[in-house]
């Protein structure tokens, strides 16, 4: 009998989760606009990919070269696997598989390419949250459509061949040989790459609505990633337009490139801190140490700045970690924003923030100090239907005319913003030998 009431109390559990289940998606504790945008892109997607597949008749060479160009890119993505996937990492130049499926074939293959290998990604890769698998796939299938229509319009010539078969060459769509062809492949796949950033900096931009969504679409550094698999992904285009079989000739250079593009962020990952994307303490000591040697060849005289969020165990207790973590992200943002790009910044651990500055006065690195104070004030984070503000104190620590290194430095910067605390806090004070004098008022 206790058998058989345990399976009734499993059973009654398992109908409670099925039916509390959709309330702990983690899509649910998003901002709503974010949540709209991402339903009204997934509702778009399906609708337009079941257009298409009604009117996309089914033909054995596009299937032969769809399932091609998927093992292409299922064979990088194993290629890469116990590599991993860093946090922030999007680039994985998965769309040199994409762009050729997106300019030779229909669109509805085009729709269909981002969530085959979509798939593969969260299962074999990186099990994260499913709606951002999704919504990524959605947003590469409309920029892919986008372009494979475009690309159809454009074109001068007919895309498929007379009788042309795996071995001829040039292969199943010899258009590619013309000049005029290629430079429209090359529109096209600019047309998919902006397209699919924008989508995706959409989302982010709701995610995160304090943040600039102009840094979101302009970035440098994206913008040469965004290149670099543009070039990529319409050499292999002309390769397979010339002849599938080319397709394994370009697939070790591509799997190579792959592996060090995610080495690279594996590396940058390591480097920084993952909720402020500043340098973490390790990598910021080493840099600095490296740093004051150098200044001390060419007679500079750094300065420091360690900088601390004032009552931040009282953010955290009043309006959540994840309200904190977004102090921490915002007020990161600001002391970037404020400092010069020969700084160093990093995180020195919880709310403590670190600067060197590597050629500055005492009274320069005041000035730049007092900067952020005024910066940090003006930082408003939104949570339950109030502004967080916050504030912060600096203590500020100069070589001058003595020999410091970093320990000095640190020591010194960590007592002069002692006496910011003890004097009020949300201030600036610059170290003073008296500061380390025994407090003998007891």
């Amino acid at each position: 009998m206790s058998a058989v009431q345990g399976a009734i109390r499993q059973r009654q559990r398992g109908v409670r989760r099925l039916v509390r289940w959709p309330w702990y998606l983690p899509l649910l504790t998003m901002p709503l606009p974010l949540i709209a945008y991402v339903l009204s892109a997934l509702a778009i997607y399906l609708g337009l990919f079941a257009w298409e597949v009604r009117q996309t008749p089914l033909n054995a060479a596009d299937l032969m070269l769809f399932a091609v160009l998927m093992c292409c890119g299922a064979v990088c993505i194993e290629a890469t696997r116990r590599l991993g996937q860093p946090a922030g990492v999007s680039r994985d130049l998965l769309s040199a598989w994409w762009l050729p499926v997106a300019l030779l074939l229909p669109p509805a293959y085009a729709l269909a390419a981002p969530a085959v290998l979509g798939m593969l990604l969260y299962f074999r890769v990186h099990r994260g949250p499913a709606y951002r698998r999704m919504f990524s796939s959605a947003a590469l299938g409309l920029a892919g459509a986008w372009a494979s229509v475009l690309f159809r319009s454009l074109t001068p010539v007919p895309l498929q061949g007379q009788a042309a078969g795996w071995l001829t060459y040039p292969g199943p769509h010899p258009g590619f040989t013309r000049p005029q062809q290629a430079a429209v492949a090359v529109v096209c796949a600019v047309a998919f790459a902006v397209l699919n950033t924008c989508l995706v900096a959409v989302a982010a931009w709701l995610a995160e609505p304090g943040a600039g969504l102009a840094e979101m679409l302009w970035d440098r550094e994206r913008m040469l990633l965004d290149l670099t698999e543009t070039c990529v992904g319409v050499l292999v285009t002309i390769a397979c337009a010339l002849s599938p079989l080319l397709l394994w000739v370009a697939l070790p250079p591509v799997v190579l490139l792959q592996r060090s593009l995610m080495h690279q962020q594996l590396k940058t990952a390591a480097r920084t801190d993952a909720k402020t994307g500043l340098l973490n303490a390790v990598t910021w000591q080493r840099e600095a140490d490296a740093e004051i040697a150098r200044a001390r060849r060419r007679g500079e005289r750094p300065a420091l700045l360690l900088v601390d969020v004032d009552h931040f165990k009282k953010v955290n207790d009043t309006y959540g970690h994840l309200t904190g973590d977004e102090v921490l992200r915002a007020l990161a943002t600001e002391l970037r924003r404020q400092v010069r790009d020969s700084d160093l910044v990093g995180r020195f651990g919880g709310e403590e923030f670190v600067i060197l500055l590597p050629n500055a006065s005492p009274e320069e690195a005041c000035r730049i100090a007092e900067r952020l104070r005024r910066g940090a004030g003006l930082v408003q984070i939104p949570a339950s239907g109030a502004a967080v503000g916050i504030t912060i104190s600096v203590g500020v620590a100069a070589s001058g005319g003595h020999d410091r290194d970093l320990f000095e430095l640190l020591a010194a910067a960590d007592l002069a913003l002692y006496r910011a605390k003890n004097t009020g806090r949300d201030r600036v004070c610059l170290y003073d030998p008296a500061d380390a004098a025994p407090d003998t008022s007891h």
